[in-house]
């Protein structure tokens, strides 16, 4: 631009209002004539120009909700004629920015106002920054102009060089608002206003590079599910045309698992495990093998009750009744199941039924012998509960696999028995049963009771991972009730992950209640006898569990019952016996012969095993419960027999021990007793626990080894009422011992009266039912001088003692 003077002379022009439109110096554009303002703009620069030289002009000046900006531009009518649609209309050039001034008067109608040309030059040279603007701006327009295609436009900008051109250039640009373009014309300075119409530009372009990237993602995604659908039109066509080739049914093909598993209520993490699957095996052919590993493992998926829970029954009374009228005795295990049910109704009232995603299940142990009912005293809980039962036998496993599941990576891969009991029983919150856990082996294939520690576990189980399913499993609601005979069996860590519950045996008189309310109406049915027919007087039922049968539960005791009345059942089809008929217990003789199991009180005395010195009464517990234990000591010939102490009955190390010390006892301390210990050292010593094919081991039958000795050194007989049991120090002193509860209900069972126990297992006795206790007569002792005073008879006047001699 050349340089002008920096006064300009005034200018007097019609002013032609633009509404929303900004003109730039530099832009040519046609205006409608019908407008009226433009017309009378228009006309009145045409007067103007008549009387002078030079084409009309007018002031271009943008309007915005009737208000006029403060600078205009001065343009220069270059045509007036039709417009492509045939209406009336003019071209008009910007040429220069104009400031406006005061309104004056002209002629025509329109608005005349005064206006000074504004200065836009700019010193020559340019400076380097601006240069470097000029660039900026000329490589932003290319850019956009290529965008568009307008390729002419570009050389166009490349060829202007001046600043104040190359800004107003910028007016063209669609994309800008009124207010920016309203802007670039009140900033005079051409240096400013190219800076802003660059930065105008950059952040347009920035936003079409984002908005293309969005439009681009959208298209994609659009084109891939236009592209998949198509795809899987076709997969379906495929598939239709080979069942049609093979003569298979349209139902017969399960490609329905995508709709199956969309349709099916599972966890979120679940569906799109399964999901994937379904992909795969849409991609995977009908011959490869993996598509049907994918079935079997979509088909466990959707089998399994991911949402479904029973409601529990919280009438606890009912609860309570449920429990009694199923099972008699077992209090500890009923009070239990209730005190749960009670906080679970409480926990439920207060909103409480899922706390940092657990849920409020429950495992138990239920240790004891067998036939006390722990297996079905599962199927009451559920009962009572209201829950789904399910038993998952784990005697003899040994695969690690059983609990946790194979790995898919093998035809035959199945879930463990966990997740296949969930599956059984249709609902996330079942009672299961893990019978017989002590029975659990380990070898090569694994532990499974180490698999079992996350299962157990409330603190882990609601994230129980199976190796076949893979995803997560919520077991925190299952109550597990796991049964054992055998504590020591268990392992410490799984034990400890259990609440415990003893089941330590029934007494004579819940044997009776047991056998008459559920055992002989059950063995009625099975021997096809009506109860109207056969009855069993109460006192052949409790001859029957006193003197035929001598078992902790009442598995026995049932066969007994189911023998006597198929005797009967075979009488009466012989002609010897007719129905109805009442059962005492002197016919039980004649129908299943002698009684087995006759207390020791009720022999002969000179048939009792006690008859001689030498042999004591104690208490220990085996696998089936409590038992009562015969010990036999006796010396050898000393002409004969070596010095020593020899034992004998299949002992364990710490029986074997408990011998040692009571001998030793007896040598340092029987001078004080009155006893001839000589015979101790110069005669060898025989120990002898009968049923010798029977190991034993432990420490409570100290004290009856040293009744035993004292008794055979002495001469004097063991009380055949007296049982005893206890640990045996070097000092004399009695230590407590465990399983008192059982000891006490087999002295019983074997109608001993008296009872010798440690004191300090006297607070055990708070647990032996009061029934029990009325029949016996317990002496809590602290030293073997208590012991022996107890359990020996008198001495007899004088006569020398009969010690019995090892042949």
């Amino acid at each position: 631009m050349a340089a002008e003077s920096a006064a300009f002379t005034p200018l007097t022009l019609p002013v032609l209002p633009l509404d929303d439109e900004v003109v730039l110096p530099g832009m040519v554009v046609p205006l409608d004539l019908n407008d009226t303002d433009v017309r009378a703009a228009v006309e009145a620069a045409q007067a103007a120009a008549r009387s002078g030289p030079g084409k009309p002009r007018v002031l271009l000046v943008p309007r915005v909700d009737g208000a006029y900006a403060s600078t205009g531009v001065l343009g220069t009518v270059e045509q007036v004629g039709r417009l492509a649609d045939g209406d009336p209309g003019a071209l008009i050039r910007g040429r220069a920015r104009v400031k406006i001034g005061a309104g004056t008067t002209g002629p025509g109608a329109a608005l005349w106002v005064e206006g000074t040309r504004i200065d836009e030059s700019v010193p020559e040279p340019l400076p380097g920054h601006v240069t470097e603007l000029v660039t900026e701006y000329k490589a932003l327009a290319t850019a956009w102009l290529r965008k568009r295609g307008a390729w002419q436009v570009v050389d166009r900008v490349q060829a202007i060089d001046d600043v104040s051109a190359l800004a107003d250039n910028s007016g063209y640009s669609p994309f800008l608002g009124t207010e920016q373009k309203i802007e670039l014309l009140e900033t005079a300075d051409p240096v400013v206003r190219l800076r802003l119409a660059t930065r105008q530009l950059r952040d347009h372009l920035a936003e079409q590079d984002v908005a293309e990237t969005i439009a681009k993602d959208v298209q994609e995604g659009v084109d891939k599910q236009q592209r998949e659908f198509l795809l899987r039109r076709q997969l379906e066509a495929v598939r239709k045309e080979l069942r049609e080739l093979n003569g298979e049914q349209e139902g017969e093909e399960s490609d329905d698992y995508r709709t199956r598993v969309e349709a099916a209520d599972l966890p979120e993490k679940v569906r799109e495990a399964a999901l994937k699957e379904v992909d795969k095996l849409e991609r995977s052919s009908d011959q490869s093998p993996e598509g049907s590993w994918i079935r079997t493992w979509l088909d466990t998926v959707l089998e399994l009750p991911w949402n479904e829970r029973t409601e529990d029954q919280y009438d606890i009374k009912g609860a309570r009744a449920v429990l009694d009228a199923e099972h008699a005795g077992l209090e500890d295990v009923k009070e239990r199941i209730t005190e749960y049910l009670a906080v679970r109704k409480r926990r439920s009232d207060r909103g409480l039924g899922v706390v940092g995603g657990r849920r409020g299940g429950a495992v138990l142990a239920l240790v004891g012998p067998p036939g006390v009912g722990k297996t079905s005293l599962g199927e009451s809980v559920a009962h009572a509960m209201g829950r789904e039962f399910v038993r998952v036998a784990l005697g003899g496993v040994r695969d690690e696999a059983e609990i946790r599941g194979h790995r898919r990576t093998y035809v035959g891969a199945l879930p463990g028995r966990i997740v296949r009991a969930i599956k059984e029983a249709g609902s996330m919150n079942p009672v299961v049963l893990l019978d017989e856990i002590d029975k659990v082996g380990s070898d090569f294939r694994g532990d499974p009771a180490a698999a079992l520690l996350e299962v157990l576990d409330p603190a882990q189980n609601h994230t129980f991972r199976d190796h076949y399913l893979e995803v997560e499993l919520d077991l925190s609601d299952v109550v597990f009730l796991a049964t054992a005979n055998v504590l020591e069996a268990i392992p410490e860590a799984l034990l400890d992950r259990m609440e415990l519950v003893r089941l330590d045996g029934y007494t004579e008189d819940e044997k009776v209640v047991i056998a008459r309310d559920h055992l002989l109406p059950r063995q009625l049915e099975r021997a096809g006898l009506q109860p109207d027919e056969v009855a069993l007087d109460e006192s052949a039922l409790r001859r029957l569990a006193g003197e035929y049968t001598r078992e902790a539960g009442v598995r026995t005791l049932e066969r007994a019952i189911a023998r006597l009345l198929r005797k009967v059942a075979a009488q009466h089809e012989l002609g010897e016996r007719k129905l109805p008929s009442t059962i005492t217990d002197a016919d039980l003789r004649d129908l299943i012969g002698r009684p087995h199991h006759v207390p020791e009180s009720a022999q002969d005395p000179a048939e009792r095993r006690t008859a001689v010195p030498g042999v004591a009464t104690g208490l220990a517990v085996t696998g089936a419960g409590g038992d009562v234990l015969y010990v036999e000591a006796s010396l050898a010939d000393p002409e004969t027999g070596a010095a020593g102490l020899t034992l004998t009955g299949q002992l364990g190390d710490v029986m074997k021990e408990s011998a040692q010390i009571a001998l030793s006892f007896l040598r340092s301390r029987g001078a004080e007793l009155e006893l001839p210990v000589a015979d101790l050292k110069d005669r060898g010593v025989h120990i002898h626990f009968p049923a010798g094919a029977v190991p034993k081991d432990g420490p409570s039958a100290g004290i009856t080894m040293t009744t035993a000795l004292a008794s055979l050194l002495s001469g004097r007989l063991v009380r055949t009422d007296v049982a005893m049991t206890g640990e045996v120090s070097l000092t004399g002193r009695v230590l407590p011992i465990g399983g008192v509860k059982q000891k006490l209900l087999a002295a019983h069972r074997a109608g001993v009266t008296t009872v010798i126990i440690p004191k300090r297992n006297e607070p055990d006795l708070d647990d032996v039912p009061a029934e029990v206790l009325d029949t016996l007569d317990v002496h809590a002792v602290t030293d073997v001088r208590q012991v022996l005073e107890l359990a020996l008879s008198p001495a007899t006047n004088g006569a020398a003692p009969e010690v019995p001699v090892a042949a």
